[in-house]
C-alpha cells in the first residue's frame, strides 16, 4: 500500500525475503542472476527515495500494443515486465522465479541462463504484441486485446516453465490438477483464465509461446550464441582484474607429472619417461635423466648403481632439483 508517496508492506515481501534467504542458504552455488532479477523487482516495487527520480512511473510503462506501435515506445516494450500493480502480484512473481530460476540457473550457468532470459522477454513481448496486432488485422478485435494494459513478470515465468518442463517426463499439480510436466504451462494457461480474473491472457500465451519458439531455435542452432558471447566478453573484462590479483598470488607446485594448478589450454605437452634408476620423470625431450645421469635406454643404469647412491643420497639430489 501507498502512504505518504510510499510503498508500505502489508508482511508479505518480508516472507518473500526470509524464503529467499533460506532457499539460499542451503545451496553450496548461488545463483547470482536469479537474485539480481529479484532484487531488481522488488526495487521497481519499492521505489525507494534514491530511485524515484531515474524509475519511470508504472502509468509510463503499461504494455499496450496500440501505444508502442503507434509511438514505437521501447520503454513500455522492455521495462513493462518488471513492474507489479500490487505486492500479492509481486510476490507471486517472484517465488515462481526463485523456484524456476534456481533449477534452470543452477543446470545450465549464468551465462547462459542470463542470455536465455534476456531473449524470453523480448521474444514473449514481440510475441504478444504481434498476436494483438493480428487480431486487429483479421477480425477486427481491438478492444479487448490490442488496447489492453499490462505489467509483470508472468510472461516471462510462462517461457522459463516451458524450458524448465521441456523434457520432463514426471507429473505435476497445477492448481490441484495432475498433469503432465511438459503441458504445465497450458494447464496453468487455461486454469488462471478461468479462476483470476484481470490476468493477460496474451501474455501468458505469448510467453509460452516464445518458450517454444526458443526450444526450437536452440535445438537447430548449431553455432555459437551471439547474446552470450557479448555477455562473456563483458564479465570478461569486469573480471580480468581479479584473474590478475590471483595469479599474482598463485603458487604453482611442482612434481615429476609436470606443472600442478596450471592451465594446460595453449601449451605444448611432451611425453615424459621415467629414469630406471632413480624412477624421475624426464622430459621427453631429453635423453639422459636429470637427476643421476642414467641413460633414457638404460645404458647407465650399470655405471650409476657401482656409484652405490643410498636412498638419502637420492632423496637429497631430488630436494636439490626440486629447489632451483
Amino acid at each position: 500500500m501507498d502512504i505518504g508517496g510510499r510503498r508500505v508492506s502489508r508482511g508479505m515481501l518480508p516472507l518473500l525475503a526470509l524464503h529467499t534467504v533460506t532457499e539460499y542458504y542451503r545451496l553450496e552455488r548461488k545463483p547470482p542472476v536469479t537474485a539480481a532479477l529479484l532484487a531488481t523487482n522488488t526495487l521497481i516495487y519499492l521505489r525507494p527515495a534514491f530511485l524515484k527520480s531515474i524509475l519511470p512511473t508504472i502509468d509510463e510503462v503499461w504494455f499496450n500494443a496500440h501505444l508502442i506501435l503507434k509511438h514505437r515506445d521501447l520503454k513500455r516494450f522492455f521495462l513493462s515486465p518488471f513492474y507489479h500493480m500490487d505486492e500479492s502480484h509481486l510476490v507471486y512473481n517472484m517465488l515462481s522465479l526463485l523456484w524456476k530460476g534456481i533449477q534452470l540457473e543452477t543446470s545450465m550457468g549464468s551465462v547462459e541462463y542470463a542470455t536465455m532470459i534476456a531473449t524470453l522477454l523480448a521474444m514473449s513481448q514481440g510475441i504478444t504484441m504481434l498476436l494483438a496486432k493480428s487480431l486487429v488485422i483479421f477480425f477486427n478485435y481491438e478492444r479487448a486485446f490490442y488496447s489492453e494494459y499490462a505489467v509483470g513478470f508472468s510472461g516471462v515465468l510462462f517461457a522459463m516453465k516451458v524450458v524448465l518442463n521441456s523434457r520432463s517426463e514426471d507429473y505435476t499439480f497445477v492448481h490441484g490438477v495432475l498433469v503432465p510436466s511438459r503441458y504445465a504451462a497450458w494447464a496453468e494457461l487455461i486454469l488462471i483464465q478461468m479462476f483470476v480474473p484481470g490476468v493477460s491472457f496474451l501474455g501468458h500465451l505469448g510467453g509460452i509461446l516464445a518458450g517454444i519458439l526458443y526450444l526450437h531455435l536452440k535445438r537447430s542452432n548449431t553455432g555459437p550464441n551471439p547474446l552470450r558471447s557479448i555477455i562473456r566478453s563483458v564479465s570478461g573484462v569486469f573480471s580480468w582484474p581479479l584473474r590478475v590479483v590471483q595469479g599474482l598470488f598463485r603458487r604453482r607446485r611442482y612434481s615429476g607429472r609436470g606443472v600442478v594448478g596450471g592451465s594446460q589450454r595453449g601449451r605444448v605437452v611432451t611425453q615424459v619417461w621415467r629414469c630406471p634408476a632413480c624412477t624421475f620423470d624426464n622430459s621427453g625431450l631429453l635423453s639422459i635423466c636429470e637427476m643421476c645421469g642414467t641413460g633414457r635406454d638404460g645404458r647407465d643404469l650399470a655405471a650409476n648403481l657401482q656409484q652405490d647412491l643410498s636412498p638419502d643420497e637420492v632423496r637429497r639430489r631430488r630436494i636439490e632439483r626440486f629447489s632451483r
